[in-house]
């Protein structure tokens, strides 16, 4: 059909995938950019990393949580948005309210369990001279409580935001939260690695942050209101996976820190990689969720046409996301002084593990949201998390290879 021959309903779709495109660009761009600070100050905190041992094992664990816990918050709100049910009520039994006091007790005990497993991990494989377990306890409860806070605010101004002024929250907020969390999240571990390594002192307030944490999610688990009980006991399972997954990722950034350290240019790559590829199954998977539960798609193993369209659309958007992110984490590591190979192989790095990254991310992205949403879950609950953890331990991976590939190790 000729342009003059489109019907309106046509012309209508047409503007709405492209004002849903540009959204998406704009979105996964910025948060490209606001990752890369928080990779900067990753590169920065070689001090820290090199005074607690073990401490890279918690960086795409605690980073990840904030995505996955406030990126699912997120995806949820979308899908209330588009079936008319978001209201701007903060009150628990309201659907932001409920959301949020769910976000904040899964946070907060995630981020215990994380420390926890993580302390396990390094005694497992052998990280010697590594953190104790009250230190790691600190170290992720109480940065994850500051960096939660931070990206709890900003979740609640995408979703004020979208009711102001239109924004679809499938596509705004899976790219901002989970990217935001990475700059919020990694500085918040260098503030809180502050307050480790104190002996009695450390030891007490892990006494505390976990006693509170505890009487947090048994609060939120029994809690009176249905909403923020039910999506709390969804959320656990598919958490704790999640923090396992990451862990692995961990081990793998910590055995490779030598490496990321004469290169630091690929450390500061390596949280706006890893959001940025997290970002783009996010966007995929809210999409995907919000359609299913309309029902204007069917969940079938072999995508539909309509899930192709965003299947396409987030493929397309990895090549800008990811050869933007090689940029500034060139740019960023010549303007502060860090070492780090020439834009061409940084670049080289970005494209050949994002490519092979963005592959990953469409399976998981599709398959976790329709099998979770064919089995009666809520595939906003559980689709975001399975990617982004997934694919931090596969990204790094892929991060690796290419490094290998490319000659940068």
């Amino acid at each position: 059909m000729s342009p003059s021959r489109r019907s309106p309903a046509g012309l209508q779709r047409l503007r709405s995938g492209r004002a849903d495109a540009a959204q998406r660009l704009v979105a996964l761009l910025i948060g490209v950019l606001v990752a890369t600070l928080g990779g900067l100050v990753l590169a920065a905190s070689e001090g820290t990393l090199a005074e607690l041992p073990g401490l890279l094992l918690l960086v795409p664990g605690a980073v990840a949580l904030r995505g996955n816990v406030f990126g699912a918050m997120g995806s949820r709100l979308g899908t209330a948005a588009h079936a008319g049910t978001l209201r701007l009520n903060f009150r628990p039994e309201g659907v932001v309210g409920g959301n949020l006091l769910a976000a904040g007790a899964l946070s907060l005990a995630s981020s215990m369990v994380l420390a926890v497993l993580a302390k396990g991990t390094a005694t497992v494989f052998g990280l010697s001279g590594s953190m104790t377990l009250a230190d790691f306890l600190v170290v992720s409860t109480l940065g994850g409580l500051i960096a939660s806070s931070a990206v709890g605010v900003v979740t609640v101004g995408l979703v004020v935001g979208s009711v102001r002024f239109g924004w679809d929250l499938d596509n705004v907020t899976a790219p901002l939260v989970t990217t935001i969390g990475d700059l919020f999240t990694v500085p918040a571990l260098v503030i809180a690695a502050a307050a480790a390594g104190h002996g009695v002192s450390s030891s007490a307030l892990a006494v505390g942050l976990v006693g509170g944490s505890g009487v947090v999610l048994v609060a939120a688990w029994r809690a009176p209101v249905e909403e923020v009980g039910r999506i709390v006991r969804q959320s656990v399972p598919v958490l704790v996976v999640a923090v396992v997954l990451d862990l692995l990722a961990g081990i793998t950034i910590e055995r490779r820190l030598d490496d990321l350290l004469d290169a630091e240019a690929l450390l500061i790559l390596l949280p706006a990689f890893l959001g940025g590829a997290g970002a783009l199954g996010g966007v995929l998977c809210s999409r995907l969720s919000t359609q299913f539960h309309l029902g204007l798609d069917d969940a079938t193993p072999l995508p539909s046409r309509a899930s192709g369209r965003d299947i396409r659309s987030v493929v397309l958007l990895a090549l800008p996301v990811f050869a933007l992110g090689a940029v500034a984490a060139h740019v960023a590591a010549t303007l502060t002084g860090q070492t780090g190979p020439a834009l061409g192989q940084i670049m080289g790095v970005a494209l050949l593990a994002g490519g092979l990254a963005t592959v990953f991310v469409v399976l998981v992205a599709y398959y976790s949201t329709m099998a979770s949403f064919r089995f009666g879950l809520d595939p906003d609950t559980y689709g975001i998390p399975l990617v982004t953890s997934s694919l931090d331990l596969v990204g790094v991976f892929t991060l690796v290879l290419a490094m290998v590939a490319v000659g940068v190790t």
